[in-house]
């Protein structure tokens, strides 16, 4: 429910936010598997009571790449249970025998049945997310996407992290329509889309500056029932700002602390940052003081990177001001920033 307590400081920053723009924003368990009784392999033979070091996930990697690159289906799936049961989870390293070359590509079905036979639970949701992301890194999307296809047909249940290394690709490739072809088959295939595969197609579109695409997002979120978090604020500012309406994202600022959503750092930043470009130094630095005293890491960042910009564009007066305020309250100042105000000090 919407809290409707007005923030201080969003208040003052909205009086200082340029008018002369117009910005238009609106927007309408899964079941427990048995443990699998597997001898160990840090475990020595006959049970005896001295053990080996316990392995770790990079030793792990290592042996699965091995038997990958040698297609001994049988011991990848030995060592894909056997990882887990030794609490050495999958990596972005597990399946990196996969390569573009045609013989290893020639072999993604015969992997993906070893997958599909691997105990339901963790160790085959664990072991599936790995195998897409390595898809993903490779660039090979459409061929990650055809492994849920598959899945799907094999009965094999889909969960939603499984999907979030492919529309994470998808997006960051602007292959924009073939990310919300996903989000309808994961529907299709009873699997609702969270916050963070939403998140994803917010930063793909803001990121190319496409608002009006961006606040399709946002009205489907709230169709299915979807709650934005920080990272789905942070999308928005983004995207205010790269589309040029600094107002825009100020209201967004609002929005979000009228939610009671806390906000990365980040999203200041691209306030800042969007800002310096348009030329409006006086507002930056009324914006960054506006902030001051609420959280004292966001006072040092936003300090800082202001007075750092300024003194760049020889704005030294007020970036002499900024670091008098990070002075008087005990924030830590980077060498160059040091150096700089000692010197005007001196001066």
């Amino acid at each position: 429910m919407r809290c409707h307590c007005r923030n201080p400081f969003l208040n003052k920053a909205n009086n200082i936010i340029i008018r002369n723009q117009n910005f238009n924003f609106s927007s309408s368990s899964s079941s427990r598997h048995q443990p699998i009784e597997l001898t160990s392999l840090h475990q020595e033979p006959g049970g005896g009571s001295d053990r080996k070091p316990r392995p770790t996930a990079a030793h792990y990697d290592a042996l699965v790449n091995s038997a990958g690159s040698s297609n001994d289906l049988s011991r990848l799936r030995h060592l894909l249970i056997e990882r887990i049961n030794d609490g050495c989870f999958n990596s972005n390293d597990t399946f990196k025998f996969i390569t573009k070359t045609p013989s290893s590509l020639s072999r993604l079905d015969s992997i993906f049945n070893v997958l599909v036979d691997l105990p339901k639970g963790f160790i085959r949701k664990s072991a599936f997310e790995s195998f897409v992301s390595r898809l993903c890194k490779l660039r090979l999307t459409d061929d990650a996407r055809k492994m849920f296809d598959k899945m799907r047909v094999r009965g094999v249940e889909l969960r939603v992290t499984s999907f979030h290394p492919l529309i994470n690709a998808m997006t960051k490739r602007k292959e924009m329509g073939k990310a919300w072809e996903v989000l309808r088959f994961m529907r299709e295939a009873g699997v609702v889309p969270d916050t963070t595969a939403y998140n994803y197609l917010l930063t793909g579109y803001c990121c190319i500056g496409d608002m009006e695409s961006a606040v399709d997002v946002l009205v489907k979120m709230r169709e299915d029932g979807v709650v934005g978090d920080k990272r789905t604020y942070d999308a928005m500012v983004l995207g205010s700002c790269r589309a040029g309406r600094v107002d825009g994202a100020v209201a967004i600022l609002r929005w979000a602390w009228d939610d009671e959503v806390p906000l990365l750092h980040s999203t200041y930043a691209h306030v800042i940052t969007a800002m310096l470009k348009l030329g409006y130094y006086e507002q930056a630095v009324k914006f960054v003081m506006c902030f001051v005293g609420m959280d004292r890491g966001l006072d040092t960042e936003n300090l800082g990177l202001l007075a750092s910009h300024l003194i760049k564009l020889e704005r030294f007066a007020e970036a002499k001001l900024l670091l008098d305020e990070m002075k008087m309250r005990g924030l830590q100042m980077s060498h160059d920033l040091r150096d700089f105000y000692q010197l005007q000090k001196s001066s």
